[in-house]
């Protein structure tokens, strides 16, 4: 499993540089005629893996094109919900299969990959259905909800976050705990972070979130401010703790930064993590990045206790 790693001990560029270099390799390839099916399979092999045999169960009881990712010996009734980014446009479980096994092992938990429904053929808030229709399915299997987590990374952070919160306004059970990775908090794209990191930030700049943005919402004509779609400008009050990791590079890094801010004045427990000189989701080259191989064992430490914690205490 290597993630599309590239070994050279004799090569002085420092590795996420190595790592930007083919990132931008492949969005340098992207034109105005290139289609979303072309753009996706770019996407998910850019990112994807081949993991070990058995690592992958695919799902066929009603959840739709869904997988278990389980490290071996792992809690089978210890369960993360993984909800991948992408811009609600881009991703698959398997862009983010090498991430989640890593995740997996270092949490001891098994790992539900959920794909739910992309744009530009949906919008908001069909994520968030599917998502709700996910935590159904792992709770009924499960039956308490203290032995489950959330995780999500960029969008699919923000949808983690938007999951959890319509859950709450129902009076429904919430997760024992929630992991973010650069998380998109805000489709407005207001955090100072889009200055003061726009010529650190090898990828992402506002205008590009800004039309993601508005592709997420067109067909709901929803504020870019409204709750559900941008849980920045939600009332956090009752979330699960969070674990929240940003790169320092990254221009949506306010993102996170507020996110946490608000969330410890709404009684949250937060641990914010920003990581130097890393890029969004930096996790996902932990082949190269020894930072991301720490990120995630600190996620996984940080599941496997609150999970652990819920558990015994019941």
């Amino acid at each position: 499993m290597n993630g599309g790693r590239v070994d050279d001990a004799a090569d002085p560029t420092p590795p996420v540089e190595r790592v930007i270099a083919r990132i931008r390799a492949v969005y340098g390839e992207w034109g105005r005629e290139t289609g979303i099916a072309e753009m996706r399979r770019d996407w998910d092999a850019l990112f994807g893996a081949t993991l070990p045999e058995g690592a992958v169960e695919t799902i066929q009881d009603g959840l739709g094109p869904a997988a278990w990712i389980r490290s071996p010996g792992v809690d089978r009734d210890r369960v993360v919900v993984y909800l991948h980014g992408g811009g609600f446009r881009l991703g698959s479980p398997a862009s983010h299969r090498a991430l989640m096994l890593r995740l997996s092992e270092a949490s001891r938990c098994s790992v539900l990959a959920v794909r739910y429904r992309l744009g530009p053929e949906h919008g908001f808030p069909a994520p968030i259905e599917d998502a709700l229709g996910a935590w159904d399915w792992v709770l009924a299997r499960v039956g308490d909800p203290r032995r489950i987590a959330v995780a999500g990374d960029s969008a699919g952070g923000g949808l983690a976050l938007s999951t959890m919160l319509s859950l709450r306004d129902a009076g429904r059970s919430l997760p024992a705990a929630c992991y973010l990775m650069s998380p998109w908090t805000d489709l407005a794209a207001t955090g100072e972070s889009f200055t003061t990191r726009a010529e650190r930030d090898p990828i992402h700049q506002r205008a590009m979130i800004l039309a993601l943005a508005k592709g997420y919402l067109a067909a709901s004509g929803a504020d870019p401010t409204a709750p559900l779609a941008s849980p920045l400008y939600a009332d956090l009050a009752g979330l699960p703790p969070l674990l929240v990791q940003v790169g320092d590079r990254e221009t949506v890094l306010d993102d996170s930064r507020v996110l946490a801010a608000r969330a410890r004045e709404a009684g949250v427990a937060v641990e914010l993590q920003v990581w130097d000189e890393m890029i969004h989701i930096f996790q996902l080259f932990a082949a190269d990045l020894p930072e991301a191989r720490d990120a995630i064992a600190s996620a996984g430490a940080f599941l496997d206790r609150h999970l652990t914690a819920r558990a015994v205490t019941a």
